[in-house]
């Protein structure tokens, strides 16, 4: 069934076997990481983890994130990050800790040619702000957390949708449905035209689950209960 989305897919993480295993996928268009992932990963050095994996990760694009929240230095490590390959996007907070915009600095690196993953949008304002930082010419992603926003009770699908319709006027800019919970959230956003998501590993599992006949899973899920009463050994 993947071969009929027209979404990209893009995997979410930062375990180098992981990542080697998602690179065999077809499917997989991309990849993207955070210095949360890297942690929980185990990453002590940043930039010899991110070397390592771009020796197997040559073409699809993949992100890495700054991680001052200075934005003297964002630039500076932007620009480092930039220096590792041609298929590296730098992922920039949409503000630093402070609450204060970083649009002035995407603007800025945009103008340098620099391809950049804006990142932790959740407003329709950022993205507008976000917008007007890019440039035309130069490739970008434009990452909404559909899923933070979903967890606060509100339908994301309102918000990506005029999100894209901004997005219209920059050819090169992509949105990025990020923080998906499942796998429904994968059709809905190809349904709706968003050009790329990130898909956790445990989701990617679920990729086969795509259009399953549902009495067929009914029936796997009855024999998933009796199996696991049998195993328990219950009686009564």
């Amino acid at each position: 069934m993947t071969d009929k989305l027209k979404i990209e897919i893009y995997a979410d993480g930062a375990d180098l076997n992981d990542m080697l295993t998602a690179l065999k996928q077809p499917y997989i268009k991309g990849f993207t990481t955070n210095p949360t992932l890297m942690r929980k990963a185990g990453v002590t050095d940043y930039e010899g983890f991110a070397r390592k994996v771009l020796k197997d990760i040559k073409d699809l694009p993949i992100s890495f994130e700054v991680f001052s929240d200075e934005f003297d230095e964002m630039e500076k490590q932007a620009h480092r990050i930039n220096s590792w390959g041609k298929n590296v996007f730098v992922k920039i907070p949409i503000t630093n800790t402070r609450g204060e915009s970083a649009c002035p600095l995407v603007k800025r690196l945009a103008k340098a040619g620099v391809k950049l993953n804006v990142t932790a949008i959740l407003t329709v304002q950022q993205v507008k702000d976000v917008a007007a930082a890019l440039e035309k010419d130069v490739p970008a992603v434009v990452s909404v957390f559909a899923g933070r926003i979903a967890d606060t009770g509100r339908d994301p699908l309102p918000i990506m949708k005029e999100s894209l319709q901004i997005l219209k006027s920059l050819p090169k800019a992509k949105l990025l449905w990020a923080s998906p919970r499942e796998l429904l959230n994968l059709v809905q956003a190809d349904e709706m035209g968003c050009q790329v998501i990130t898909v956790t590993l445990d989701i990617l599992k679920k990729l086969p689950m795509i259009g399953k006949d549902l009495a067929e899973l009914s029936l796997d899920t009855v024999k998933m209960f009796y199996d696991d009463a049998k195993k328990a050994g219950f009686s009564l």
